[in-house]
């Protein structure tokens, strides 16, 4: 590991490289917040799958972008007259420090649940009008729903017991399910997101991250359904023409590596 005298060279290494490429890079030059805006998504999706393969030095290399952008962004604003990466590494620091006051002050907490409610209580002394202001609402609607329902957990808005939560669950899904039985599209449609809903927060309740759950389930569903293809061009044939039988019973073979 690298020293800290080191690391803030380093870190005073790519500032400097950031304003010779902002003066001399004619791609750079042209950039601005909002075309760098889809680039820094793409790099965050790249840092997100790296962390699923748990594939070390592809985190390190999506950390180096992403810390790239963070100074791409402040150069152009120091541009601006606006900030520079010095003003954002102090708010950062401030809000910090302001946000753990038992840390940093005299707080006295128990747990994390404490220190939840706290953060949540001191984000609405700052002149947030509620707990969800500061979730995009472009976020993706499955995270989005576990972060409402993580800030509502952060002030008290929470399940005491397990079996409570699962029996949520069901109760959302016999509603679903007489709302098929009544065939109304539209009760269909609001029961099925409740169910989401709640299996989200069964999910968030024993420390599941949803979204991840359902990538790792995507990705092994590709994976098989590849195993599939390849054994059916092995045998001389198109995976269209095969029947449904014939088809489970790849699957099957897929799931077991055959």
């Amino acid at each position: 590991m690298k020293s800290r005298k080191r690391q803030l060279e380093l870190i005073d290494k790519l500032l400097t490289m950031m304003d010779h490429l902002r003066l001399k890079c004619p791609w750079d030059k042209k950039q601005t917040f909002e075309t760098l805006r889809t680039l820094t998504i793409e790099e965050t999706h790249e840092l997100s799958e790296a962390i699923l393969e748990k594939d070390l030095n592809g985190i390190k290399s999506e950390l180096g972008d992403l810390l790239l952008h963070i100074m791409f962004y402040s150069r152009i604003a120091s541009e601006q007259n606006e900030f520079d990466i010095g003003d954002v590494t102090e708010a950062i620091c401030d809000k910090l420090i302001y946000r753990h006051p038992h840390i940093y002050g005299t707080v006295k907490v128990k747990n994390e649940d404490d220190v939840k409610r706290n953060w949540e209580t001191l984000k609405l002394k700052e002149g947030n009008n509620s707990i969800f202001s500061g979730i995009p609402s472009s976020l993706p609607e499955m995270i989005k729903s576990h972060r409402l329902q993580d800030k509502a957990a952060g002030v008290g808005f929470e399940w005491k017991r397990l079996e409570d939560v699962w029996g949520k669950v069901k109760e959302e899904e016999n509603e679903f399910l007489n709302a098929i039985k009544e065939n109304n599209k539209s009760s269909i449609e609001e029961e099925f997101g409740d169910l989401i809903f709640s299996l989200i927060n069964y999910a968030r309740f024993i420390n599941i991250d949803p979204d991840m759950a359902l990538k790792k389930t995507n990705k092994k569903f590709v994976d098989r359904f590849k195993k599939m293809e390849k054994s059916a061009k092995s045998e001389k044939t198109s995976i269209e023409s095969l029947s449904l039988d014939d088809l489970n019973n790849l699957w099957e073979k897929a799931k077991k590596n055959i």
